[in-house]
This record gives structure tokens, sequence and C-alpha cells, in this order.
């Protein structure tokens, strides 16, 4: 009696420190259920594995598992061995709980899960006692991890991961699904369809064979000119090919005296050049008066140049290319126009004739442009002009015949002024920064003196009007007066250096009458004037006027000249729209400006102002003369 006693309560330990093992386990390894799959949970330490697999009593059989020596041997290496006869019944008993959702699973999970089923009955033969009541209370605890698995997630293949947190099965779950997703897709053979359809359409390799072109078809249209064949498809005899030089192109005139004869003339008109020539020779017997007179205040200045107008009748076309200089004949009677053009030729205007037409004559005494005209101040009838093609010109009118002043075909011209009020002495600029002295008195074309000076090109010259001694010159950059008095045939010094332009400079001018300002005209977009009423060693900047003199490579320069009736005043293009012609007053107001609507369409460069009347003459890049007149 006292041995079955001692039996039932040694039986009842057993399955009680079974239990707590087995508890104890699922504590340490913070399992909230039971798996069918291990559970791996890494500790700093070792990696504790515990297997698991549900069994029903119904289908148990004594000696079926059997009590392990010890749940716990800390010094075994963990293998667990078991019979063959063994292992074969856990198989068939195991494949006979798996649920159909485990059957749902991949061969590999299957094969997984059968292996670590046998790892389950393994271990369980060594916890698992003789009596069948130590099962119940295993197969009990499994069961209710099986509950809690269906009531958490019951997406099949997901049950599988329980001791995973929700959100990573959540996580599985998407990833799943969306496999399925595009599996049911079948984008792989989508794109292989679409392969070859592509490759169905492309051309062969093998390269396209272009049309023949037919021999008497009709072709594009072609121009009968660069067939050369009339309207009427007569072939044209072939023209005779000349051989134009580079040097040819601009051809030198030759030395000498030239004829008056005008181009834009038939020999009929004779009898109509005649009478113009007759004209000239009339007014050469006027000359201008030279008197001083008191400035006029600007209110009253303003109001005679508000009076000045522009028509149809005051606009012609005079020159065949851009204007570069310009000049009016100082008459009374008479309004005559002088503009020197790019290509050497000289246009003469006379505004009385009607139609205007009849009133233009135009000459080639030069063969490249002509950037300085003047007439004479001794002789009015006298037209001097100087080009870029190494010549100097004087046009008497009264005998028809442009001679020649000076000749140096080895330098180009720039400029010119006189020395003398007689106009038999010249001061030349030539482009290479040289000067020449030029006598008219004596016979020949040569010069008297080749100066050189402290400029490396010269651009404009001109003389002082009172002190005629002095005269200014504008080069790249620098201002330099010089004294002739004291020029030798060495580099000249000058007397007086303006040194404050930045850019290249366009022009350089004596106030008219009593030569006390200097106005120059910059690329930096200002117009500067100087106070040169004491010439020293230094002239001061008094008035900076902000102009744009942006003309651009197709206009000619701007060049700012002053009103010979009104010396504190200058004139100057402008590139403002609507266009127009500037007066700007040497303090640095705005006086006027020319608008003339839609007769003044263009951009006028050259202006040039009547010596004793108020007229305006303005020349643009297309040969164009605009005149503003009361």
């Amino acid at each position: 009696m006292s041995g079955s006693r001692a039996e039932a309560e040694q039986k009842g330990g057993s399955r009680q420190r079974l239990q707590v093992n087995v508890n104890e386990y699922k504590e340490n390894q913070n399992i909230a259920d039971v798996s069918l799959r291990p559970v791996q949970t890494t500790v700093l330490g070792k990696t504790a594995k515990v297997y698991l697999v549900p069994f029903s009593l119904s289908n148990y059989k004594a000696g079926q598992l059997k009590r392990p020596k010890s749940l716990l041997d800390k010094n075994s290496n963990n293998e667990v061995t078991c019979k063959k006869s063994k292992k074969a019944e856990i198989k068939k008993s195991c494949r006979r709980i798996l649920t159909p959702k485990m059957e749902a699973t991949s061969s590999k999970e299957e094969s997984t899960l059968q292996k670590s089923s046998l790892d389950v009955h393994a271990e369980s033969n060594k916890w698992q006692s003789k009596s069948p009541s130590d099962a119940v209370v295993l197969s009990a605890d499994t069961e209710s991890s099986q509950e809690g698995d269906s009531d958490e997630d019951t997406t099949p293949g997901l049950d599988d991961f329980s001791e995973l947190s929700p959100y990573e099965r959540k996580r599985l779950k998407n990833i799943s699904e969306n496999a399925n997703f595009f599996a049911s897709l079948q984008l792989s053979e989508s794109a292989a369809r679409l392969r070859e359809m592509i490759k169905k359409r492309q051309p062969p390799e093998s390269k396209r064979k272009k049309p023949k072109k037919k021999e008497n078809g009709t072709g594009c249209r072609r121009s009968m000119r660069l067939l050369k064949v009339d309207p009427s498809g007569v072939p044209l005899p072939a023209a005779p090919t000349q051989t134009v030089l580079e040097g040819d192109e601009n051809p030198l005139i030759p030395p000498g005296p030239l004829e008056m004869t005008p181009e834009n003339r038939d020999d009929d008109d004779d009898e109509l050049f005649k009478g113009f020539l007759q004209t000239w020779a009339e007014l050469s017997k006027t000359r201008s008066k030279n008197t001083e007179k008191e400035l006029s205040s600007i209110k009253s200045y303003k109001v005679k140049l508000n009076g000045m107008v522009i028509s149809e009748d005051t606009v012609c076309k005079v020159t065949r290319g851009s204007i570069t200089s310009m000049a009016i004949h100082p008459s009374e009677m008479r309004t005559l126009v002088a503009a020197g053009a790019k290509y050497g030729q000289v246009g003469l205007w006379d505004l009385t004739h009607q139609p205007k037409e009849d009133g233009v004559y135009l000459f080639q005494p030069h063969s490249q442009p002509v950037s300085c005209l003047y007439f004479s101040p001794a002789n009015p009838a006298h037209l001097l002009s100087l080009s870029y093609d190494g010549t100097l010109r004087c046009g008497d009118f009264s005998r028809a015949v442009f001679e020649e002043v000076y000749r140096d075909e080895r330098s180009s011209f720039s400029s010119f002024d006189f020395l003398t009020e007689d106009a038999s002495t010249l001061i030349v600029g030539h482009w290479d920064g040289s000067m020449s002295l030029v006598d008219r008195r004596t016979p020949g074309t040569s010069c008297e003196k080749l100066l050189k000076s402290s400029l490396s090109k010269i651009r404009t010259v001109h003389v002082h009007p009172v002190h005629r001694q002095y005269f200014i010159t504008a080069g790249l950059r620098d201002i330099h007066i010089y004294d002739a008095r004291c020029l030798n045939r060495s580099r000249n010094q000058p007397l007086i250096s303006l040194t404050e332009h930045t850019k290249s400079i366009a022009s350089a001018y004596f106030s008219p009458l009593t030569g006390n300002r200097v106005v120059t005209t910059c690329a930096d977009c200002k117009l500067r004037i100087f106070d040169s009423s004491c010439i020293s060693s230094k002239i001061p900047l008094i008035t900076t006027i902000r102009h744009n003199t942006i003309t651009g490579r197709w206009l000619t320069r701007f060049q700012a000249v002053w009103d010979p009736k009104q010396e504190d005043c200058v004139i100057v293009g402008s590139m403002a729209h609507p266009r127009r012609v500037e007066i700007f007053h040497e303090t640095g107001k705005w006086v006027h400006s020319f608008l003339g609507g839609e007769c003044l369409a263009s951009v006028c460069s050259i202006n040039a102002m009547h010596p004793t009347r108020y007229i305006l003459a303005g020349g643009n890049s297309s040969g164009r003369v605009h005149v503003f007149m009361n």
C-alpha cells in the first residue's frame, strides 16, 4: 500500500516538473503560442530551440513516448537519437494530423516541416513519461496554442509564423499577396510577346534601295536664270568670264584733276547741269560774314528750333551708300547740302529745285569712304573732300573740275581742317597716327611736312577758331592738343592730354566761335564737355552727358558737333524711338528734339547745321538726307 502511494506521488511529481520545465522554456523564449515551425530566438549567449507538435490521445499507443533521462542536460551536445522504427511511425502520425492549410504550402516548406516534426518527436521521447497522463498536459498546451493561432491570423501559410510580431506578419502577408498579384499579371509572358512583335516590325538589316531618278521625268522646279535659258527655253549665250582681283574692288582714282561728270545724269541733261554749275559760280561771289554775334537766350533759341519742320520735299536720297560726312553751304539765298558716302561718292542737293530729284547730282572723286567735307571759308564755290584712299581733292564748281590737293597712296587719311582763314594751309590726320602739313600755294600734290604724333591713330582733327596755332586730335582713347608752331618731324608731344575716356573716341571739336569749349563723343555712351578757355597744362571736365552712342556695325558712328549760331549747344544723333536728332546745352540739360514722324524713320548719324540760318541736315546709313528748316 505504501509502495503504490509512493509510486503515484513520484508520477505526479514528474508531471508537475515536466509542465513547469515546459512553461519555463516558453517564458524564456517570450512565445505567446506554440507553432508547427521551429522557434528561433537569438540570445546573447546561446540559442535555444523548442520543437512541439500537436497530437491526440486517440492515436496514442503505449510506449510511444518515453521519459527523457534528464529534462535539461547542459553538458550534452543537444543531439537527439531515435530509432529508425520510431521515425516511420512519427512521420505517419504527422501526416495524419497536418491540417489542409499546411498541405497548400510549397514542397520546400513541407519538407522543412517534416524535418522539424521529427526533431519534435525525438525531443518529446526524452520528456514524455510512460504514463498517458503526462501526454495529456502537453497535448492540452499545444491545442490551446493552436486555438491562439487561429484567433490571430487565419491567412493560409502565415499561421506558421505566430511567433513574429503583428507588423512582421502583416508585412509577410503583403509580400505574399503582391507576389501572387504580379504572378497573375504574367508580365514576363507579355514582355516576351512584345519583343517578338517588335522584331517582326523591324525592317531587315539590308539597306533600302534608293529609287532611281527618272532621266526624262520632271524634277524639282529651278530658276531659268540658273538654267541659263530665256523664257522661251532657248539657251542664253555664255557670258565671258572676267577674273576680278581683290585689289580692283576699290581701284584708286587716277592722279590729277577729274572732270565733274554726274553719275546720275544722262547726256541729255547737260543744260540742267550747266545751270547747276552757274548757280554755284554765283554763290562764290557771296561771302559769309564772320561778324561775332552775342548768343541768344535759350528761351528764344528754343522758340526758333520749334519752328523747324521736315516734310517729304525735304527728304531725298543723295548717295548710294552710307553717309559718312556732311556740310551745308553758307549761302543765305539757296539751300545747298553736300554729303560724302562710303564708296567715295560726293552728292550735292539743291533744295530749291522741284521735283527734288532734279536738284541731286552725284560724283565719284574718290574710291573709298569720304570722311571729311568742308566748304572753303575763302571761296564758297570750293568744296574740299578727304577720303580713306589717301587723297584730298577740291571741287571747283566754277570750272567743273575736282583738283587734287594732296595725295599719298601709302597712307590712309581720316580728317583735315584749315590752319589759316584763307584756307591755304591744311592739317591732315592719318589713320596710322601721323600728321601732314599741306600748303595749297606750292605746286604738286605732296605735303610740306610729315609729322609723327603721340597717338597710334587719329580719327578727327580740328583747329581752334581763334588761336589757330592750336589744334585738337581724337585718338583711340586719348584727346591731344598740339601747337603747330612746335611741330617737328620726330615724335611730337602734346601740350595737353585728356585721358578721361574709357572706350573708343569718335570725335573731338572746339566750340565754333570762341573755342572755349571742347565736346567729345565716346563709345562709353557719354558726351563730355571740357573748359578750353585757358589752354594750359590741364583742361578741366565740366559736364558729362549720358547719351546712347552704340550704333552697331551697320550704322555710321555718332559725332556730336556744335551749333555755329549757338556755341553752347551740341547737336547729336539718337538711337531712341521714335527716331530723332537731339540738342543738349553745355550744362547737360536737354534743349530740343527734332522729330519727323514718318518722314524721319531712320537714325541720322551725321548732322550739320547752317552757320547763320536755322537749317539742320542729317544723313543716315542708306544715303538719305533729312532737312529740318523754317
